[in-house]
């Protein structure tokens, strides 16, 4: 029999699919961090199957789910989503809760990365950067392919060097450009992987940072603030100390579980999601000169939501599809 109220949080994005079960004091029931893989659907689906396995449902009820992401709203509607909010708030809400004097949350992740100033608890600014990925992981990732070494021992390797050599970050390209030249230099394997890691961190603050005051406490998360060359690199260009959570690469997810746990919405959740079959479709409306471009998403052959309409013409039409 169920004691307790727990809480599902998810963040979907294009390169990892990340949630957790927490229950009302925030601590974490349950959590994975897996490959998007260009399958939304199927790592949510997948993802579900994992956490059911490590929630003891004799005695936790999940009352309240979460998403958040670049596909919050397509997540959202699979799993019936009691709150669905954009990355910025989910980070924020998560970070701030345990974190609650932060002053700047630094966020990189796969494809992109994102800033966030904080000011009394509450997010007063942002920028994102999904253009250049010289600040990223997936640049950290090739490099590391580049130079024969998993991308996780980056940090360690980076710990010994000196003299860090100098790489030009002003864009991918440029910086693999001079990465190959030094090679070719013969620069020590460990400047290499020094210089890459801070031209990630200098990348960053000249590009997302830019214009943006970043003051102390800040705290780095996403997958590249387990790379610890990169926390030092941040650390030495910012003058100031960065604080690593070590659930930093969830936050995202835990933001959006806190948010579900503090909505009045209840739901009553149990994982049958992960048996249905999901299927989106694109339609372009044309009940107007919008001609508006409207996703259907459909739950084992049945409409169970769409979006993009922007008048009451495509609800309608969408409604019959």
């Amino acid at each position: 029999m169920n004691t307790g109220n727990a809480f599902l949080g998810i963040d979907v994005g294009s390169i990892s699919t990340k949630a957790v079960i927490i229950d009302e004091g925030n601590a974490i029931l349950a959590q994975e961090y897996i490959w998007t893989e260009g399958n939304p659907i199927g790592a949510v689906k997948k993802l579900l199957g994992l956490l059911e396995k490590q929630l003891d449902r004799e005695t936790w009820q999940i009352v309240g789910v979460g998403a958040t992401g670049s596909a919050r709203r397509l997540v959202g509607s699979i799993v019936g989503a009691t709150v669905v909010k954009n990355e910025i708030t989910a980070h924020a809400v998560g970070t701030t809760t345990f974190h609650p004097d932060v002053r700047t949350i630094l966020e990189i992740g796969g494809q992109d990365s994102k800033i966030i100033l904080v000011e009394n608890g509450i997010a007063v600014d942002y920028a994102m950067n999904t253009l250049c990925a010289a600040g990223t992981g997936a640049f950290l990732s090739s490099q590391a392919r580049r130079l024969g070494i998993e991308v996780e021992e980056m940090g360690q390797y980076a710990l010994q060097s000196a003299h860090p050599t100098m790489i030009a970050a002003r864009c991918t390209v440029f910086a693999e450009s001079d990465l190959v030249h030094k090679i070719q230099m013969g620069h020590p394997r460990e400047d290499i992987i020094a210089g890459v890691c801070r031209a990630v961190a200098s990348n960053y603050i000249n590009n997302v940072g830019k214009g943006k005051k970043i003051c102390s406490p800040v705290v780095f998360q996403g997958g590249v603030s387990k790379n610890i060359g990169v926390v030092r690199a941040f650390e030495d260009l910012l003058r100031c100390p960065v604080i690593v959570d070590e659930n930093g690469h969830l936050m995202g997810a835990m933001g959006a579980a806190i948010l579900a746990r503090r909505s009045l919405k209840r739901t009553h959740f149990d994982f049958s999601v992960e048996n249905m079959e999901f299927v989106t479709r694109e339609r372009n409306c044309g009940g107007c000169s919008n001609n508006c471009e409207i996703i259907c998403v459909y739950r084992n052959g049945t409409l169970i939501d769409f979006w993009g309409n922007r008048c009451e013409k495509g609800a309608l039409r969408a409604d019959k599809a």
